[in-house]
């Protein structure tokens, strides 16, 4: 599997450099190397790649204002000597950011994470997206359950269904066009393409609980809230101020909370 990749920087050596790294890696083939925003403009929505690596900083169309007009299946690795734009960055359909002086190793690392996100994507569309969307068997005599009495989902992963247990279910994580599903006891995510709305569409609401606009937790298996951040493991979980006060309702009715919390 390759990718068609794309560069663009207004500094002629970090062009170079990258250039340099796209020819070492096997899988991405290089399409085209722009020094500007405005100049690649034009070349990119008339002949998109699949992934773009852009300098954010750039006198004219900067790396920001020209990924949120590249056609949908352009994906970004920004290249940036700061990292506060990290975060707007994911914004934008990037999968990920790397930071100047770049290495080939942390080049390698970011190419290797978009030929995975473009692996699941292919897959899927391959199996065949009509049957992606999770789904439930009935119970015997024809006729779905109530999403309240769901005990499993299926989702499609790779080239087949799995069924997943809810009572397993941690909490849901939404990467723009598909999500990992977090299980108890499972060290790697499943990983599904299909968006984080339509898998809250199945789900029990009495059950799981949307805490942010990328998570969707199962409140029953929190175990710790701490300053806003729900803790699985490791892991911590933001809790968002437009959900908060949903989140807060949904713990009051379904357990026993001190007065003022």
């Amino acid at each position: 599997m390759k990718l068609t990749c794309a560069i663009i920087d207004d500094e002629p050596l970090a062009v170079e450099l990258m250039k340099g790294y796209v020819r070492k890696t096997p899988f991405l083939e290089l399409c085209g190397a722009f020094g500007s925003g405005t100049e690649a403009f034009g070349t990119l929505r008339e002949h998109p790649v699949e992934l773009l690596f852009c300098d954010i900083q750039m006198p004219g169309l900067n790396g920001m204002e020209l990924t949120r007009m590249l056609p949908a299946e352009t994906r970004v690795i920004f290249t940036t000597a700061f990292d506060s734009y990290a975060v707007e960055g994911f914004r934008v359909r990037a999968i990920d950011y790397l930071l100047k002086p770049i290495s080939y190793a942390d080049f390698l690392a970011a190419t290797q994470k978009a030929l995975e996100w473009f692996e699941i994507k292919r897959r899927a569309e391959a199996a065949g997206r009509g049957d992606r969307l999770a789904v439930t068997p009935d119970d015997g005599h024809g006729t779905a359950p109530r999403r309240s009495e769901l005990r499993s989902i299926f989702v499609k992963t790779e080239y087949r269904l799995q069924q997943i247990p809810l009572d397993g279910i941690l909490y849901i994580e939404g990467l723009k066009d598909y999500v990992k599903i977090h299980l108890e006891g499972e060290p790697r995510p499943v990983l599904s393409l299909m968006s984080l709305k339509s898998l809250e569409e199945q789900l029990p609401a009495d059950r799981f609980i949307r805490v942010h606009r990328s998570y969707i937790v199962q409140p029953a298996k929190i175990r710790t809230i701490e300053r806003n951040r729900i803790v699985f493991g490791r892991e911590y979980i933001p809790v968002s101020e437009s959900y908060r006060q949903a989140f807060h309702d949904f713990l009051a009715r379904h357990s026993l909370l001190p007065q003022g919390e």
